[in-house]
């Protein structure tokens, strides 16, 4: 189950209002409703919880890029929404390196069966075999068993908080209070804000 919602800036303080998401398929997505419900291009905060598994933290200010923050990047791996959150350069790979990925993968499971099982004799009878086999197989490798790293996925999402722990510093949240903080932080964010009232008649 998820929730979500929307805090944004004003004069007279903090404006909250809960976000239909059925819509949001990007990030570029999320920024443009952020930036749609500034005022005065001040600071929008978008709230993603998904029910005991994970919350993210989309920080929009004016025009500058968005800065994010998950409380659990492989936990979120596994969620649509969270995907959104899960870019590139957050996980600190090479742009479209998730697409090329996949389309290894595709290439590895085209082996000539209906049910995706190897089918050995149609293998070139090379001792090394192909890449494809090497990927699909890494023990088969020559070098599998002298190679510390043989068989680590370097493009794994790695367990635990990602993205900018600073997100809401100057808001009175510091990096050890949102380390600390596990789902529904929603809460204890908008207490921090002095936002607690504006979001209850939301919720």
């Amino acid at each position: 189950m998820y929730f979500a919602a929307l805090l944004a800036r004003t004069e007279d303080g903090w404006e909250a209002s809960d976000t239909e998401l059925d819509d949001v398929e990007t990030l570029s997505d999320l920024t443009d409703l952020a930036q749609e419900a500034s005022v005065d291009e001040d600071t929008v905060l978008v709230y993603i919880e998904q029910e005991d598994a994970w919350f993210g933290i989309l920080r929009v200010d004016g025009e500058e890029d968005p800065r994010i923050y998950v409380s659990d990047a492989s936990a979120a791996a596994r969620s649509s929404y969270g995907e959104i959150l899960l870019t590139d350069e957050l996980l600190g790979r090479e742009p479209g390196a998730e697409d090329e990925i996949a389309a290894l993968e595709e290439l590895v499971d085209l082996d000539g069966t209906e049910d995706g099982d190897p089918d050995e004799a149609a293998r070139p009878a090379s001792p090394a075999g192909t890449a494809a086999d090497r990927q699909a197989h890494p023990s088969s490798h020559p070098d599998s068993d002298s190679d510390p790293d043989a068989g680590t996925d370097p493009d794994a999402v790695p367990a635990g908080p990602i993205g900018e722990l600073g997100i809401l510093a100057d808001f009175g949240v510091s990096e050890k209070d949102l380390l600390t903080l596990r789902t529904d932080a929603l809460t204890e964010i908008a207490d921090a804000l002095g936002a607690a009232e504006v979001l209850e008649a939301v919720r």
